[in-house]
């Protein structure tokens, strides 16, 4: 497979993976950070205009399962050993310039669904913790 294959592959991937880290930030983050902001109205008019949301928050361990697997696959993709670019000096700009894209796409996504994980499974520990 050439490097202009991989490279593409890459992109896919990590472009899913912030597709579905999305997902986590959509269905965990966002209706906490409402409750919390006092703005429980807004978060019942989401769930009952998008009721794909009470799915995902239902299925969120399937949710995280699956777009931090495809976070560990992408950042495998863009870190792993031997990786290149063509030696044509049009295709290798083309190439890093792709790689670099990847890499700020991919780091976003793992911000998003790190800030995902917290609110999901740890937001709620913590304050009662110090509460108590």
């Amino acid at each position: 497979m050439s490097a202009q294959q991989h490279s593409v592959k890459g992109s896919g991937i990590t472009w899913l993976a912030l597709f579905t880290t999305m997902g986590t930030l959509i269905c965990c983050a966002l209706p906490i950070l409402l409750v919390t902001l006092g703005l429980g109205a807004a978060v019942a008019s989401l769930t009952s205009n998008f009721p794909i949301l009470i799915a995902l928050s239902q299925h969120k361990i399937w949710v995280f399962t699956f777009s931090g697997l495809m976070l560990l696959l992408a950042g495998w993709l863009l870190y792993r050993p031997g990786r290149s670019c063509p030696v044509d000096p049009q295709l290798g700009e083309l190439c890093d310039r792709s790689h670099r894209w990847n890499r700020r796409v991919y780091w976003v996504s793992v911000i998003i669904w790190s800030i995902g994980f917290t609110s999901a499974y740890l937001a709620l520990p913590v304050r009662m913790w110090l509460d108590s």
